[in-house]
């Protein structure tokens, strides 16, 4: 039998040995380059992709939407279809659109007492949570509530749980949760930044933030028209919440003067707010987007009134221009506007059968009042009579 060769042991080289390649670093999204960003409520009417084409042509390259119906209880029906989710995500990267921003449904109130309220509450805003991560929203803004009969302290801690609980169960990825600042009508929570500034120290352990609406602060009696009182206003926000948690900003002006505890908006620099003084927030160094004193991708959102055909392209342009960069605005359509000629028509239509119906109501009430009067009145004279 021949003889074997002997084999010599490979030697080990430790460049030889595996090493798998470390995950690369998430990069920021496109939109947080520095830049201004500036958007306006869109309507999701017909296709989600409309939104974004309307943010397009009314010259934004930031936006915010409703996710479904904001005015009914959606259920567990209301989720988004995978197609229609990945062809909104497709075009708004083609876009460079963002932050995509969504407002949850009007009728949640976390703050409620009535556990069967609170309870839907919780719900629809998972839902909300839901819908906004299929379409890969940055932000999803929520009014605190009302809190009724209970205190403030009381409905401060029902919110805090109430959002643990829709968050629960709901991957957030990249998705932050903003409280909205109300303008103090009511019994509504959240009209005072501290008690915004509340909420988030009792939800610090999620993805959380606020987002000021410049109408509510005035109508909740924060000067921010002047100089000095937005200063002052500054000076208020950083010590209750820190304007580093405050990546969205709704501009609206407003119809309600200084105080006024009345959520009414309106178009940009036509209310008691004023144009000088959107000029002067729009180019404070604090609510600027580069740094150090600026947030990057801090977005300004408009949700004025469209009362006629352009006005949504008007106040867009607007804030671009009291931002002093007009000549940096992404290029609005001429002539576009999400409330064209019919729709303004239809709605007319609405609001005068409404007006009717309203008419009609009061005028029956009237007239059971008039009916309730005579009957006591008889009641007395039968009474006198026998008396």
């Amino acid at each position: 039998m021949p003889e074997q060769p002997i084999i010599l042991p490979t030697q080990f080289d430790p460049e030889d040995e595996y090493r798998p390649e470390p995950e690369p670093e998430p990069q920021p999204p496109s939109w947080m380059d520095g830049s201004v960003r500036i958007g306006i409520h869109t309507s999701i009417a017909g296709s989600y992709l409309n939104a974004l084409e309307s943010a397009r042509k009314l010259g934004c390259n930031a936006l915010q939407i409703f996710s479904a119906s904001p005015r009914i209880w959606q259920g567990g029906s209301a989720r988004i279809a995978d197609v229609d989710a990945q062809a909104f995500r497709a075009r708004r990267d083609e876009l460079r659109m963002g932050p995509l921003v969504i407002h949850a449904n009007y009728l949640i109130n976390l703050a409620s007492g009535q556990r069967m309220l609170q309870t839907r509450s919780i719900q629809a805003f998972h839902d909300e949570i839901v819908r906004a991560m299929a379409l890969g929203a940055d932000f999803l803004v929520v009014h605190p509530g009302a809190r009724g009969e209970s205190t403030m302290g009381q409905a401060i801690s029902t919110i805090v749980e109430s959002v643990k609980q829709a968050s629960k169960r709901a991957p957030m990825g990249g998705l932050r949760i903003l409280i909205e600042n109300t303008a103090g009508m009511g019994t509504a929570v959240g009209a005072r930044l501290e008690e915004v500034g509340e909420i988030l120290a009792g939800l610090r352990n999620l993805p959380v933030g606020a987002c000021l609406d410049t109408a509510h602060l005035f109508a909740a009696g924060y000067d921010i028209k002047s100089e000095a009182g937005l200063a002052s206003t500054i000076g208020q926000i950083e010590g209750a919440i820190g304007l580093e948690n405050v990546p969205v900003i709704h501009a609206n002006d407003s119809k309600i003067p200084l105080g006024g505890r009345v959520d009414r908006h309106e178009h940009i620099g036509k209310g008691k707010i004023g144009a000088e003084a959107f000029a002067r927030i729009l180019r404070h160094p604090r609510f600027g987007t580069v740094g150090p004193e600026g947030l990057t991708g801090r977005a300004f959102v408009a949700e004025t009134p469209i009362d006629g055909p352009g006005d949504d392209r008007r106040n867009v342009a607007a804030l671009w221009e009291l931002a002093g960069l007009k000549e940096q605005a992404p290029q609005a359509e001429k002539g576009f506007s999400m409330l064209t000629p019919a729709l303004q028509k239809k709605i007319s239509i609405h609001r005068k059968a409404e007006k009717k119906r309203n008419a009609g109501v009061e005028k029956l009430q009237n007239s059971e009042k008039k009916s309730a009067t005579r009957k006591r009145g008889a009641k007395k004279t039968r009474k006198k009579k026998r008396g």
